[in-house]
């Protein structure tokens, strides 16, 4: 049978500690978000590590597709030309 033991261990065997360094006005604001919202500050902070990967992740593929489709429009342009040279 499936306990909370059993759940809260195998939780545990996929966690990594990291000690981190912050300035004291992040600090008292995380403490009280912590308070406020009853998370855990090690909960926020994988929360707010998640959606910075999130948004670092699709910055990164935004910028991937505007160099694809600059590249699409330079080989459009290429083809147009060559076919427009054709029919000249």
């Amino acid at each position: 049978m499936y306990d909370l033991y059993d759940y809260w261990r195998n939780e545990m065997r996929t966690k990594k500690k990291i000690s981190l360094t912050i300035n004291e006005d992040t600090y008292l604001a995380i403490s009280e978000a912590s308070k406020t919202y009853r998370i855990a500050k090690s909960q926020l902070a994988q929360e707010a590590f998640s959606l910075w990967l999130k948004k670092e992740t699709e910055d990164l593929m935004a910028k991937g597709y505007e160099a694809m489709s600059n590249e699409d429009k330079v080989m459009a342009e290429q083809a147009f030309d060559a076919q427009k040279e054709m029919l000249e």
